[in-house]
């Protein structure tokens, strides 16, 4: 692959490349007045070349001969202009009526942006993030106010943690849903970042709202980029984008040297070995992308893409190879009045992890011990290895363990869309994901941290996804009279998705090369460190909906909807749901001059979406494998024995769905004729009917009075309600003229009001006594303090809180003084919620050359750090364990690690996210359209007093399997973080004529 891309690179640069430019100067004026119009794009056709004009209008510009010039103004018309041998071009722009008429896309469809009255946020090309931009959300990072995307540390196979407008369940699903192309509920793993156009963010109940059950956590959209059409002759296009990306360590923690370790009565095994230095690497990585697009001139467009990444983790072993490829079709006849499209794409995955442990035996491993005990033969386990608690070779750890992950992902999307009447369209929309995949471990026989005790263990797991989507809308518009315009949207949909899957676990191999692709030379298949399983779920959520938008004379404008749905996972009474929403917003300088105000749109909405469960059985009773029975007890004889079951779920037939209301009240302004643009929002959700899983008495069941009896100790109900808010501002100067750099800064920041648990009610079933619940959320771990919770979710306070002893100071003997021991006694000392969360990206212009960076960061959130909530007493395990030397430790801490107000850390931070300058080759070629060079660099630096491994929010406690628990335990940073890393890009950008 990376001979190909070589090879394709030097043929386009040798072929045909003719270094000829002009400059061109000129005037561009209002048509009206004549003036000098400031701020003016002025770029060449088909390149990014380009520059704005100054104060005057004045402008100077060098491009290739022969060129067409195209000149773009907010409010006016766009004009193209052909130099035609000049060098000097003055043009008239006559402004736009229809200057207003953005395109959004919103719920099963698109809408001016004048006329949008929710909080909608969109995102384009140019705005995305830069830099090794590997997963679609990542384009977005710090983009849109409200919307929060972590992934602390720099696993390069590690997802990202997404949450709009803060947590709004703890539950159901946190994460917002993904709409791809139309295809509701898609993964993000269907699409490159390479082939997006624009991502639209759906932030209030309003908008989200026609989407029902699925939008409470906000919806996102996604829209690819397709070929270009319109015109009468055939068109093509080709694009060539490569780049290559050098990952580094940015950030670990830091510990004692090894003669300091020593000489604090450690034990010394004789070497000095740098553990973080050997479990990681300086990785490279190479990203390559291929678009061919363009149309027939008689009514068909296309584009098809080929996107191959390979991706390094800084951490030896781990990385992922990826190949993404799509094509998309869209097709015209009849006038136009039949139009037809196609999207599908195929992505392939290979994925490499280690046991994320490594991280913390790296940093707390004897620096003094060797890394192999033989090393004539460590592949045979020669690793140096001592049978002490808690201590584990972290280089041993990632090459004795292995962790292999092999994904394919189809997504098929077909739309058929027929006008029957001018202003009447009916469309029927057909989706379909498919994830196929599966997972392979193994701990080798000398494993000492697992796979040693079982003589060697393998596992492989296999799953099967399916998601299908059939859509059918009628679309209607018409002037009900003079200025007033209707747009009626009728629609009915059906969801089906399906799940299954099968695991083996088996242990005890003559061999240590075989794996989980040689299950069968295990030798116990049964019994301890053993496991089989198989599933399958399946489950329908079928809709209809229905949508009114009305816009009198482009001032006043009012939107309308309601969904019901009915869904088969929730109780026999409670299967059908309803979800209304509308909104209203009227355009003020429509109504009065305003003067330097060129559009100021208020605009107040209310909308309440749903939540379906994290599982479509849990109104059901569920049972599972119990004990083995050998019936005549006998056990030279096995055609008697059998596996048995248990009810490990009761049944809940009240279950039904968790509902969101929420109110927005914002404002769309702009000023000095849309120079300056943004918007203001203002919002108040209220979450109720929670779904949870409660531990519950066994007897009577307080949810089927009558039924079956409460045998398992889990039931889940809807229990509680929550409350939240928030202030959201967004701006952008849409052009600055410095002299002869053009400058486009954009700032965006969020207030939170954080969620407060107003209740635990638990309805129909008061009789638990539910009402005072305490939620106790992730304890800090081993060794020694598995048995004390430290987050606590209390009714009338915060979710999240965590909760300990105030740390007082030091004794005489070393010991903590402490507020208190008793937790019954403990206070609140600190919340891992961010209190609010900002972005400010700057983008310069000159002449040919272009620089962006973009600054991001978070505040009044509180993260637990358990590298020195463990590590940094230096009592008798530090003879052990290397010890942390954070500037805030204290060498006079010899008492046992005890949780305290000591170990939480404000995290507030600053961080420079990616920076990127670039430039436009000048050139004249029968075959380059554009030539575009350009380095970047990602985390470059980042401005905080926390002294763990990342200041990132952190949503959920990675640690913990249950993803209830998770989500109740935000804030806690643990020992098994990937290290930070810092990236530097060098990357070509091609257009082929």
């Amino acid at each position: 692959m990376k001979k190909f891309l070589l090879l394709i690179f030097a043929t386009l640069v040798s072929t045909g490349m003719l270094w000829a430019q002009q400059t061109v100067t000129g005037r561009v004026t209002d048509a009206s007045d004549d003036s000098g119009l400031p701020g003016v794009n002025i770029l060449e056709k088909g390149t990014t070349n380009g520059t704005v004009t100054d104060f005057d209008g004045n402008y100077t510009l060098s491009v290739s001969e022969g060129s067409t010039l195209v000149f773009s103004y907010v409010g006016y018309l766009t004009q193209e202009i052909p130099l035609g041998g000049r060098s000097t071009v003055d043009v008239q722009m006559a402004a736009d009526v229809t200057q207003l008429s953005e395109v959004v896309v919103v719920g099963y469809g698109t809408q001016d942006k004048k006329e949008i009255t929710s909080a909608v946020a969109s995102v384009g090309t140019e705005e995305f993030n830069n830099g090794n931009i590997t997963s679609p959300e990542q384009l977005l990072q710090g983009k849109v106010a409200g919307l929060s995307i972590n992934s602390p540390g720099g696993d390069p196979n590690s997802g990202s943690t997404i949450r709009l407008r803060g947590l709004s369940t703890f539950g159901a699903n946190a994460q917002p849903l993904i709409v791809i192309d139309g295809v509701i509920g898609a993964s993000l793993d269907n699409v490159d970042p390479n082939d997006i156009e624009t991502i639209d963010v759906l932030k209030d109940g309003s908008a989200a709202a026609i989407y029902g059950s699925r939008g409470s956590a906000g919806v996102i959209l996604v829209t690819t980029k397709s070929g270009a059409g319109g015109s009468s002759e055939p068109t093509t296009s080709v694009d060539f984008n490569a780049f290559t990306t050098v990952d580094m360590v940015a950030n670990t923690i830091p510990v004692l040297s090894a003669n300091e370790f020593v000489a604090q009565g450690g034990e010394n095994f004789g070497s000095n070995t740098d553990w973080v230095d050997e479990l990681t690497r300086d990785a490279v990585s190479y990203t390559a992308n291929l678009a061919i697009g363009g149309s027939n001139g008689i009514g068909t467009n296309y584009r098809a893409s080929v996107n191959y990444r390979n991706n390094e983790g800084v951490a030896v072993n781990t990385g992922f190879e990826r190949i993404n490829t799509r094509l998309q079709l869209n097709q015209a006849a009849l006038d136009n009045r039949l139009r037809l499209s196609v999207n599908f794409s195929f992505n392939e995955l290979e994925q490499d992890n280690i046991n994320n442990e490594a991280f913390r035996y790296a940093v707390i491993y004897n620096p003094t011990a060797p890394i192999y005990d033989d090393i004539e033969a460590p592949a045979d386990g020669g690793y140096f290895q001592r049978n002490l608690f808690d201590f584990y070779n972290p280089v041993a750890l990632a090459n004795q363990q292995d962790f292999h992950t092999e994904r394919r992902n189809e997504l098929l999307n077909g739309r058929i869309e027929y006008d029957i009447l001018d202003n009447l369209t009916l469309a029927v929309n057909y989706g379909r994901d498919m994830q196929r995949g599966w997972n392979g471990s193994y701990w080798s026989k000398f494993d000492l941290q697992f796979g040693a005790g079982g003589d060697g263990i393998a596992r492989r797991e296999d799953y099967d996804d399916l998601n299908q989507i059939l859509t059918g809308t009628l679309n209607f518009n018409t002037e009900l009279f003079d200025n007033l315009d209707m747009t009626i949207l009728l629609g009915a949909e059906t969801q089906k998705r399906e799940s299954e899957g099968f695991g083996v676990q088996v242990r005890q191999f003559l061999f240590d090369d075989v794996g989980w692709d040689n299950l069968g030379f295990s030798s116990i298949r049964q019994g301890v460190n053993t496991d089989v399983y198989s599933y399958h779920s399946e489950n329908v959520l079928n809709s209809a909906f229905v949508r009114a938008n009305f816009n009198y004379d482009n001032t006043f404008f009012l939107s309308a909807s309601v969904r019901g749905e009915s869904y088969s996972g929730f109780g026999e009474n409670e299967k059908t749901g309803y979800f209304p929403a509308v909104s209203a917003g009227v355009e003020l300088t429509n109504l009065a001059d305003l003067g330097v105000v060129s559009t100021l749109k208020v605009r107040a909405s209310y909308g309440v979406t749903g939540q379906l469960p994290p599982d479509p059985y849990l109104a059901l009773p569920l049972r599972g494998t119990g004990q083995r029975i050998d019936l005549d007890g006998d056990p030279l004889t096995t055609d008697d024995i059998y596996v048995g079951s248990q009810l490990n779920r009761n049944s809940n037939p009240t279950l039904k769905w968790e509902t969101k209301s929420e109110i927005d009240i914002g404002v769309d302004y702009g000023f000095l004729d849309d120079l300056i643009t943004g918007t203001i929002d203002f919002y108040r959700r209220d979450i109720t009917d929670l779904l949870f899983p409660l531990t519950v008495p066994q007897g009577p069941n307080p949810f089927d009075p009558g039924g079956a009896q409460s045998i398992a100790t889990t039931t889940w109900a809807n229990i509680g309600d929550l409350t939240a808010g928030g202030f959201e501002f967004s701006m952008s100067v849409n052009g600055v003229n410095l002299g002869p750099v053009s400058w486009t800064p954009t700032v965006n920041f969020t207030l939170y009001d954080k969620t407060t648990i107003e209740n635990f009610d638990v309805p129909g079933a008061p009789s638990l006594g539910f009402d005072e619940l305490r939620i106790v959320g992730s304890a800090p771990g081993s060794p020694g303090q598995n048995n004390n919770p430290i987050i606590r979710n209390v009714v009338g306070e915060t979710l999240g809180d965590m909760y300990g002893p105030v740390f007082q100071g030091i004794d005489e003997n070393g010991n903590y003084v402490l507020s208190s021991t008793d937790p019954n006694e403990w206070g609140i000392i600190g919340n891992g919620l961010p209190e609010g969360e900002f972005g400010f990206s700057n983008t310069f212009v000159w002449k040919n050359w272009d620089l962006n960076f973009f600054l991001r960061g978070a505040f009044g959130h509180d993260l637990y750090n358990s590298y020195r909530g463990f590590y940094e007493p230096r009592d008798a395990a530090s003879k052990t364990w290397n010890s942390v030397n954070t500037d805030k430790a204290d060498a006079r801490i010899t008492g046992t690690p005890t949780f305290s107000s000591l170990y939480v850390e404000d995290a507030t931070f600053v961080r420079l996210d990616n920076a990127q300058i670039g430039y436009i080759l000048p050139l004249t070629s029968n075959v380059l359209k554009s030539f575009r060079v350009y380095v970047a660099a990602q985390n470059l630096f980042t401005i905080t007093d926390y002294s763990g491994i990342d200041p990132e929010v952190r949503y959920r406690d990675s640690d913990n399997d249950d993803n209830t628990q998770a989500s109740l335990s935000p804030g806690l940073e643990r020992r098994g973080t990937y290290f930070t890393t810092r990236s530097f890009t060098f990357g070509v950008q091609i257009g082929l004529k």
